[in-house]
């Protein structure tokens, strides 16, 4: 079996690089020349922890192939995943695989669109003798590797039977380990990606509600999410205060529900509480600020993290990025330093942030540190170095990832979300 990946972005370079990785051949193909030789050289253009082995080792194996010529992948491929970041481009790309490619080919479907989308396209295909599935896929910036290796479930929306298991032929390695594949239709398949990012957002509001509540009742939020989390039937992923929901795909899955919704005129009460929760969390930040400092109105503040979250350099609905621009807003002088998101940060900040080098240097002279982002390393810096670089001794911690008990023995005024 030979599978064909179009697509150069995110969802393509993850797909590709995991699926061959199964051990199967694979082909990336992509009309951006640019794009598809800066991959075959390793050169990935977004970081994503992990990916940049998979693909070095899969190269090298000759299993994992990139091309742009689009007639040569469609034509020796017997599955073709659509993998797009947007469904922008997606009845051009679908019109021209199937003037290619030959009766009984599998189209795949991992590229996010609105509910609908699957069975207009089998629709159209059906004359082609083109078999479509839509497979919602659930990659978490920063351990995407991980998910596409240890996934919860796959879920196939087609009624072919032939496409379920060849499928499961590509995803033996999956299927032999016991991940649950669930076979249901188009629609329900696209909901399925669309609902699972609303209820995680919802969730997140919930216990970022709850920490608010816990500061006022001097209850820890921490050993609240922890103990709600051991509870089976709620589970501790995503249940962290100060976490917020965020990343491309995340905010389009809402915003595509949502206007789902309304066009059924449906109102999605929950959901909209979760979305006002989530986008109310730089103004929660900002009041720990000046709960601290009175005013940022010229004061130097240092942001620690800009990437929405640890281990990708995506800043698409990054709260860093929200802050930093409130912050900015209100007189503040603002300085930044992230591991990985400095240039894209750059591009959606217009100058109006100073980035540094290092941890340290975000540091040096600013009245407080913010600690926006949980990259793990931010918990082994040398505090006493950053305490002597600071003007005054203030770490507002967004994320609770360091240890409130030991700052505070140092002589931080230490700020936390949902601590007592």
């Amino acid at each position: 079996m030979h599978i064909g990946v179009i697509g150069s972005g995110y969802l393509a370079t993850v797909t590709s690089a995991c699926i061959a990785d199964f051990g199967t051949p694979v082909t990336c193909c992509d009309s951006s020349s640019e794009r598809i030789y800066g991959l075959a050289e390793g050169k990935l253009g977004f970081y994503e922890k992990n990916l940049s082995d998979v693909i070095r080792r899969n190269v090298r194996a000759g299993r994992l192939h990139y091309g742009t010529d689009l007639d040569a992948t469609v034509r020796k491929a017997e599955v073709i995943y659509l993998a797009q970041d947007s469904c922008a481009e997606l009845d051009e790309s679908i019109t021209r695989v199937a003037e290619l490619a030959d009766p009984g080919t599998i189209l795949v479907l991992l590229s996010p669109a609105a509910v609908g989308t699957a069975a207009r396209i089998q629709a159209r295909l059906r004359t082609q003798g083109m078999t479509v599935v839509s497979q919602p896929v659930f990659l978490t910036h920063g351990c995407a590797v991980e998910d596409f290796n240890w996934p919860d479930r796959i879920v196939l929306g087609t009624s072919s039977p032939q496409a379920v298991l060849t499928l499961k032929q590509v995803y033996r390695p999956l299927v032999m380990r016991g991940v649950p594949v669930i076979v249901t239709s188009f629609e329900t398949a696209e909901m399925v990606r669309q609902a699972s990012t609303a209820f995680l957002a919802t969730k997140i509001a919930f216990i970022n509600e709850l920490a608010g509540l816990c500061e006022c009742v001097q209850a820890d939020a921490m050993d609240l999410a922890m103990a709600l989390g051991l509870d089976k039937k709620i589970g501790p992923r995503c249940l962290q205060p100060g976490t917020t929901i965020g990343g491309s795909f995340a905010n389009g899955e809402i915003e595509s529900l949502t206007a789902l919704a309304e066009e059924k005129k449906i109102r999605l009460r929950i959901l909209q509480a979760a979305r006002e929760v989530n986008v109310a969390n730089s103004n929660t930040v900002l009041s720990k600020i000046l709960n601290a400092v009175n005013t940022v109105d010229g004061k130097e503040i240092g942001i620690l993290g800009l990437s929405f979250k640890p281990h990708t350099s995506s800043v698409a609905g990054s709260s860093s990025i929200a802050v930093a621009r409130l912050l900015a807003s209100n007189g503040a002088n603002v300085r930044a330093y992230d591991p990985v998101a400095l240039a894209e940060a750059k591009e959606e900040l217009d100058g109006t942030v100073r980035y540094c080098e290092n941890p340290y240097a975000a540091a040096e002279g600013a009245d407080m540190i913010v600690l926006c982002t949980g990259w793990p390393e931010f918990r082994t810096l040398d505090f006493d170095r950053i305490k002597r670089h600071l003007k005054q001794p203030i770490i507002v911690d967004t994320k609770n990832l360091l240890d409130s008990v030991r700052m505070r023995a140092m002589g931080f005024q230490y700020v936390g979300v949902g601590r007592a």
